[in-house]
Order: structure tokens, then C-alpha cells, then sequence
């Protein structure tokens, strides 16, 4: 729309909710969520929860109508989204001053039933609001409440509700959002009704699957507050719904997150932006570990980890992990050497360049003098053909083995992102769980009596090593560094590249058992 503000500016008229999810207070998150900036005018107060509404206060209005001046006469609004409304003194105070100002967009949610199925408006108040339904753009009730508009039963099938919202579009002369929320199965469609359209009375029908979730508090403040920001933007009823949906839909899918309240929770409005806002120093990496708890414990269960703790790992897996080692460290190598060359700081480019250098020139080394000492057998070799060169073979001569190669091409690809971050997150989990997983368990062997006798005592020793934990701790914070400094999108690819990394690393350990 030609003229229209970049950020549109959308008063919100309807009652407050303490706990946060429904009106007003899900009005401006809703508002904010969709670019828009966010005003209200409190027509009621409500004593609620995620269970219930326990109490309503509805201040006089003449105090509303002092709010709706004072915005108007200060701030241009480009649309109002009308919620709760008590009584029919608050419903025709509303009425004259939408009579006054006309505005562009109004989106008019009859909140009547809460979604906890507690009646919010006055009985005698429901004649008075449908008159001021066709002073509206768009009226968006959900079924429970179509049918109070239109004194009929509750809408059972969609086609039924179609129904309904055509002829209560036609009743008040404009559009009707009929939404299936509140039918039974899997199915959960929207649709805007409106028969003056010249494309026909149901514009558009948009289908989905239900999510699965009590969190619902405040779906249809949210719903009807975010159309009314998008609108302004795009002039359009079905390119709003389209964008709104969607949006919504993550909203539901996401609520578990939030953790408010034991009954019927609120979505979360801001699921897109998370990954967006300021993070103190650590939060992200935190993040990021936290995320892999499961995974990492899966590790600490793995035989492979409990039999190199006890000394009874056959020979022959600890050869196949130090060859497949041997191989990671070669293409890890590379890894290293691209994230030092888009490291944004001189300091960080040493330091992966340095970590390249270790993987060459110490840590395969290391390996190839094991291997040495403990050449694979013809025995081996032939249980491993894949895996393994020939009987006797050093570990530059041994084949990547399946896990091997799809850890380093998940690296690689990583490498080839052109993302600095997105390459120090999937680099990680190589410093930070082998750190982890090799300081647990030189502690442990440190405290036995007998740890001189174990057969791999030289090997765990080797965790000890200080400068791979100072190593590794520098690669938590610049790892940290980069994601706090990131974009929304460029964090969640590297919450991904993470997790994948993790998760090569559990079956890196347990590869022995399967391919040795």
C-alpha cells in the first residue's frame, strides 16, 4: 500500500490480563511480533489466570473514553484491534469514538467466551456489541461465540460453521474470519468469509493440522491483533491470514517453551524472534550444551566409554578408533584451517589456524605411534574391510570408515556456508565433548590404586593435558562471541550445525562396536 508507515501503528481496545496471555497484554506482543507499535486503551480489569477468570473490574467509561482521546489527539493510528468490552456503556463509548475518527483498519475480536469457557461480557451487553459489529473490517469470533452472535447452537462440522460466518457476514455487511479452533479432529481450517467480495463470499479457506497443545490462552487476542498490524501493511484480508496463520501456528508449537501456569497456557508471540534478542556472555554457548544433554549422556552410557574406564576395551576397537581418529583429525585439520580464514579477528584467526597445526603435526602423531605399537591384524582388517587397509596398516594408510566420513562432510559442508559462526559451531563439539568425556575420565583413573596397570593409561593421561582445556575454552568463547553477534537466522543454523556435531561425536565412540 503506497503511504502506508514502515511500522504501523495499532491501538489495541480490550481488557488486561495479569497473567500476560490474553488481552491487551497479548495484544501488544502480537502487535510487536508483527513489526507493528503496540497502544492501548483498558476497557476492563480481570483477575485471571491460566485456569480462569476469577474476578472482572470494568473502570468508568468515561476513563475510557479519556484514554481513546488522549492517544487519538497525539499519535495517528492506522488500525484498532477491539477485544474485551464489559458492558454496553463501554460498547457505545467505543462505537461513538470509532464513529469520530473512522479508522482505517478495525479488526473487532466479540470477546464473549475465554478459551477456559468462562463467559467474559454482560449478558445484557450482547445486543449492544452486535451493533458494533458493523462498524468492523473484520470480526473474528470463534465458534462459541458466532453462535451467541447469531442466537444459534455451536457450529459441530466446518461446513456448518461456514455457514454461520456467511450470515453473520451478511447480517453486518462485512468480513467474518470463521475459525475451526474448536472443532473436534486433527483438521483445524480457517476461513474469511465475505459476501460482498467480488471473488466470492469465502475469499479464502486455509487449511492445517491441529497443533498439539493446551497452551491456547489467547489465541484469538493474538490472532485478531496480529491481522490488524499485517493489514496495514499489505491492504489485503487473505495475504494477512496467510502470513498471520503461519505465524501463529509456530506460536502454538513452540508455547512448551514458556512453561507459564498449569492450565491452558499462553503461545509464544515471540518464537521467531528468540534467537534474535541480546544474549549475555555465555548464554548462548550454554544454550548450545544444554541442547545436547541427552545426547552427551548417551555418550557417558556408550561400552565403548565405560570399557576404556575399566581397561577391558578390546584391543582391536581401540585400534579402529584411533585409525577413524586419525582420519577425522585430517579433514578436521582443513576445517580449522577455513574457520581461521574467516575468523573476523586476528586473535581467533591464530588460534584455528594453531588448532589445525595440533591435529597434524601432535594429535595424528600420536595416533600412528599407538598404531605402531599395536599393529591391526590381518584378523582385524578382514572383520573391517571398510574400514581398515591392509593387516599391519598405519593409521595414514586405514579408510574413513561410514561414521568418520559423514562427521567430516557435515564439517565441510559447514565450511562451505561461508559463515564464520555457523563453522565454529559445528567445530565445537570436538573440542568440548572430547574435553569433557577425557577429563571425566583421567579423574576417575587418577584415583585408582592400580592405574599404572591399566592397559590404556598412557591414552587417558593424555586428557590431562592443560593446554587442550585452555584450548578448548577458547573455542567455547569465541564460539559464543560469533553467536551473540549473530542473526536470528545465522543462530538457529548454528544451534543446528551444533547438534549434528554432537550427535557424529556419540556415534563417533560407539563406531568400534559396530564396524571393529
Amino acid at each position: 500500500m503506497a503511504g502506508t508507515p514502515r511500522v504501523p501503528r495499532v491501538l489495541s481496545i480490550a481488557g488486561s490480563d495479569p497473567s500476560g496471555g490474553a488481552g491487551i497484554q497479548a495484544d501488544l506482543k502480537s502487535i510487536a511480533a508483527m513489526g507493528g507499535y503496540g497502544m492501548c486503551a483498558i476497557t476492563a480489569l480481570t483477575a485471571q489466570n491460566t485456569r480462569g477468570v476469577t474476578a472482572v473490574h470494568t473502570p468508568p467509561a468515561a476513563f475510557l473514553e479519556a484514554q481513546l482521546q488522549a492517544v487519538g489527539s497525539d499519535i495517528e493510528i492506522d488500525a484498532v484491534k477491539i477485544g474485551m468490552l464489559a458492558d454496553t456503556e463501554v460498547i457505545r463509548t467505543v462505537g461513538s469514538w470509532l464513529d469520530e475518527t473512522r479508522p482505517a483498519v478495525v479488526v473487532l475480536d466479540p470477546v464473549m467466551v475465554a478459551t477456559s469457557g468462562d463467559r467474559l461480557l454482560a449478558a445484557d451487553a450482547e445486543e449492544a456489541l452486535r451493533g458494533l459489529l458493523s462498524r468492523a473490517h473484520l470480526v473474528t469470533p470463534n465458534l462459541p461465540e458466532l453462535a451467541v452472535l447469531l442466537g444459534e447452537p455451536v457450529a459441530s462440522t466446518w461446513n456448518e460453521a461456514l455457514d454461520q460466518g456467511r450470515r453473520l457476514a451478511e447480517r453486518i455487511g462485512g468480513a467474518v474470519l470463521v475459525k475451526g479452533g474448536h472443532l473436534e479432529g486433527e483438521d483445524c481450517p480457517d476461513a474469511l468469509v465475505d459476501p460482498g467480495h467480488p471473488a466470492g463470499p469465502v475469499v479464502v479457506e486455509i487449511g492445517g493440522e491441529r497443533i498439539a497443545t493446551q497452551n491456547t490462552h489467547g489465541t484469538g487476542c493474538s490472532l485478531s491483533s496480529a491481522l490488524a498490524t499485517v493489514q496495514v501493511r499489505t491492504g489485503d484480508w487473505a495475504r494477512s491470514l496467510t502470513v498471520v496463520k503461519e505465524w501463529l501456528r509456530g506460536a502454538l508449537a513452540a508455547s512448551g517453551e514458556l512453561e507459564v501456569g498449569t492450565g491452558h497456557g499462553p503461545v509464544h508471540h515471540f518464537h521467531h524472534a528468540v534467537a534474535s534478542v541480546p544474549l549475555a556472555e555465555g548464554e548462548f554457548t550454554d544454550s548450545l550444551w544444554e541442547g545436547t544433554a541427552k545426547v552427551r549422556a548417551e555418550i557417558d552410557a556408550l561400552p565403548f566409554i565405560s570399557q576404556l574406564d575399566d581397561g577391558t576395551l578390546p584391543e582391536a576397537h581401540f585400534a579402529y578408533y584411533l585409525t577413524q581418529d586419525a582420519q577425522y583429525l585430517n579433514g578436521y585439520s582443513r576445517v580449522l584451517a577455513r574457520a581461521s580464514a574467516l575468523a573476523p579477528s586476528e586473535e581467533e584467526q591464530a588460534f584455528w589456524a594453531q588448532g589445525a597445526r595440533v591435529c597434524l603435526e601432535v594429535e595424528a602423531e600420536l595416533h600412528r605411534t599407538w598404531l605402531s605399537r599395536h599393529p591391526i591384524t590381518a584378523h582385524d582388517a578382514a572383520s573391517s574391510p571398510t574400514a581398515v587397509g591392509a593387516p599391519g596398516a598405519a593409521a595414514g594408510s586405514a579408510v574413513r570408515g561410514p561414521v568418520t566420513k559423514a562427521y567430516v562432510d557435515h564439517l565441510l559442508a559447514a565450511s562451505a556456508s561461508g559463515s564464520y559462526a555457523v563453522l565454529a559451531a559445528a567445530a565445537l563439539p570436538c573440542y568440548w565433548i572430547y574435553a569433557e568425556v577425557g577429563s571425566a575420565l583421567h579423574a576417575r583413573h587418577a584415583s585408582r590404586a592400580d592405574a599404572g596397570a591399566h592397559p590404556y593409561a598412557e591414552w587417558i593421561g593424555t586428557y590431562a593435558d592443560e593446554s587442550f582445556a585452555e584450548a578448548t575454552r577458547r573455542a567455547i568463547a569465541y564460539t559464543d562471541t560469533a553467536g551473540r553477534r549473530a542473526s536470528a537466522q545465522e543462530r538457529a543454523a548454528m544451534r543446528e550445525a551444533f547438534t549434528a556435531s554432537a550427535v557424529y561425536e556419540r556415534e563417533f565412540f560407539d563406531a568400534p562396536r559396530r564396524y571393529a
